[in-house]
Formats: structure tokens, C-alpha cells, sequence
């Protein structure tokens, strides 16, 4: 069997075709198989078989913790989803052992479309930039209005006390580090354990880790055409994801490329509140975003970043520059603070 193979993989290529073939149908001498680069969670591939267009996506190799990488739960969602208007990739198949390539893995429809890292939006054209923002906000106003019992996701998470729960899991994750403590984040995890708000019995499907870079957009049109990296997801308070979507507002552009110090106005690029209020439109009776929830996002992601940063000294990590991101964990603490400390009123 003839393979392509364009950039290094940490299985054998090889192993993967045996499997695909009693999966698939055969190849008709068509296999090729490209890393996809950047990333920082579960490896991807692009994968040509047989004519059609796919995208690998697995486990890292090496111990990961419990409950991290879940690309079961990524497949179900693209399942559950698909049939709606949510935009997401087709699924294709998911294997679940780690005989072939080391770890499970999932299969699904390759979309075409633009990613699109730089908040600024800087290469595209000023007119152009409001639109796209506007894009994601009734991208994630969609995902938030199906019903997760409607879709077979009644039960993907626990009902109630979402916040309170997420705080204790990322805790334990953050404890659950070989790094030594960061001051910053015991402090923040400290602050929002004692200002959770009450919970309002508000559940949606919650992406995670929602922003930008997860997202394709139509290759010439200012929409979404497929939301990505689901392996955060689960069932809970939408104002989780509204929360971590409004991040790059709180953060600066060595900061994981934030907005924080641009002239929004004369970028033509939209404020905090006005991309709130579009999402709002679309979500009657939503209760108010909080400095709670903008603070919890940047927790969350600073830990995020400790693990990253934990990957990269196992050598470990998806991309080869992880440990840049090490002084990210305390950085994006700070900023929660500030917004704590400064008294945000409700965005």
C-alpha cells in the first residue's frame, strides 16, 4: 500500500490503513496522511482515503489526566449536533481501543473554510471584521438554544451547581500538576469560590473552550461553517462560554493574542459589550454576564495553561513552542484579578 506522509506522526501509519481498510473499504490507492500543525490539545491529522476527505483526531501520546483529551465526548457531540443547524463536521467513526495507533481516535468530514487566530482580525479587510465577531456570537447563540434532550444529550453532564463543580475539577487539575503553586491562581480560585452566584437551573450545551480559533469560516463569507475542539464540552450554564468567548477583551496581544490596549473603534472591530448585546438578542431572558463569569474563564484557561506547560516539559505536547505559554498561567490569573479588584459591573 502506497502512503504519503507529510510531517511526523507518533504512530504508524501503517497500522492505521490495516484498520481503516476493515473499517472503510479499501484504499483505491488512495492514502495520505498530514499533520495538522499548531494546537495544543488533542492531535490532529489530515487524512485523504479512498477519495474522500477526513480529519484524524486522537489522544497525545504519554500519561494525560483524568478526564483531559476526551475525544469520546467530542465524537458524540459532532453526532448529536449534526443533524441540526449547529455547524459542525460530519462524523465518520470513532475507535475506542488503542490497538492500532496508540490511543483511540475519531474520524470525521473534513469542511473547508478559513481559521482565523488573530483577534484583530488585522489581515482582513476593516468593514469585514464586526461581521466576523458578530458571526461567533450567533454561532455560540445557536449551539446554546438546542435542547440538550432533544439531541440524545439529556444526560452529558450533571444538572445544577455548574459552576461550583467546574471550580472543584479545575482545582483538582491545577493540584493534580507537577508545577510548584502559583500565587495568583490560589487566589483567584479562592475569590471565586466565595462569589458564585446562585444558580438559576439554566443548562445548555457548553462548548468549553469557545473562541476564535476553534471555529472555520466559510471561505469567503463572514459565518461560521463548523465550530471545532469539543473535548471540553459538557452540559451547563451558557455563561460559561459567553464568558470565556469574551476573554480576548481582558487580555493583551502577547497574551494569547487579546485586544486589550487596541483602538477597537478605529480597527472597526466590535466592544465587549456591543458583542454581548448580539448575543443577548438572540437569548430572551438570559441573565447578565458577571465579572464572576469573565474571571472564571481566565481561571480555567490558566490552568489550561499549566498543563500546557506541564506537556511541554514531558515533551509531550502538540506543538513544539508549548513551553512559551508556561508564563501565560500567572499572566491570565492577573487579569482576572484585575477585573475582580476593579469591581466590572455586568458586561
Amino acid at each position: 500500500m502506497a502512503t504519503a506522509l507529510h510531517g511526523p506522526t507518533d504512530f504508524d501509519p501503517e497500522a492505521l490503513a490495516s484498520l481503516l481498510e476493515h473499517r472503510l473499504g479499501p484504499t483505491n490507492g488512495t492514502f495520505h496522511l498530514s499533520r495538522i500543525d499548531g494546537g495544543q490539545s488533542n492531535p490532529s491529522y489530515f487524512l485523504d482515503w479512498a477519495g474522500r476527505r477526513l480529519v484524524l483526531r486522537k489522544q497525545p501520546a504519554g500519561p494525560i489526566l483524568r478526564g483531559a483529551h476526551a475525544i469520546d465526548r467530542e465524537y458524540r457531540v459532532l453526532k448529536a449536533l449534526h443533524p441540526t443547524s449547529v455547524p459542525v463536521p460530519e462524523p465518520v467513526l470513532y475507535h475506542d481501543e488503542a490497538d492500532a495507533i496508540g490511543t483511540p481516535f475519531y474520524l470525521m468530514e473534513r469542511v473547508d473554510g478559513r481559521v482565523l487566530t488573530d483577534t484583530a482580525l488585522s489581515h482582513m479587510a476593516p468593514d469585514k471584521r464586526r461581521t466576523i465577531w458578530m458571526a461567533v456570537a450567533d454561532a455560540m447563540a445557536a449551539m446554546h438554544s438546542v435542547r440538550p434532550e432533544d439531541v440524545g444529550l439529556g444526560d452529558f453532564g450533571k444538572p445544577g451547581n455548574y459552576f461550583e463543580r467546574q471550580i472543584t475539577r479545575w482545582d483538582r487539575q491545577y493540584r493534580g500538576s507537577p508545577s510548584g503553586p502559583i500565587a495568583p491562581i490560589e487566589r483567584l480560585h479562592g475569590w471565586l469560590g466565595a462569589h458564585l452566584p446562585p444558580d438559576d437551573g439554566t443548562i445548555a450545551l457548553c462548548h468549553g473552550d469557545f473562541r476564535l480559533g476553534n471555529m472555520l469560516f466559510h471561505p469567503t463569507e463572514p459565518r461560521v461553517v463548523a465550530i471545532l475542539d469539543w473535548e471540553l464540552s459538557t452540559l451547563g450554564h451558557p455563561l460559561a462560554d459567553l464568558g470565556f468567548c469574551c476573554m480576548p477583551w481582558h487580555t493583551a496581544p502577547d497574551e494569547y493574542g487579546g485586544l486589550l490596549g487596541y483602538d477597537l473603534a478605529a480597527m472597526h472591530l466590535p466592544s465587549e459589550d456591543a458583542f454581548v448585546a448580539r448575543y443577548m438578542a438572540t437569548r430572551p431572558g438570559s441573565a447578565p454576564l458577571l465579572a464572576f463569569h469573565k474571571a472564571f474563564a481566565l481561571y480555567r484557561f490558566a490552568v489550561i495553561f499549566v498543563g500546557i506547560t506541564d506537556r511541554a516539559h514531558a515533551g509531550t505536547s502538540n506543538d513544539p513552542e508549548a513551553a512559551k505559554f508556561a508564563p501565560l498561567a500567572e499572566r491570565f490569573a492577573l487579569r482576572a484579578l484585575e477585573i475582580v479588584d476593579r469591581g466590572s459591573h455586568d458586561a
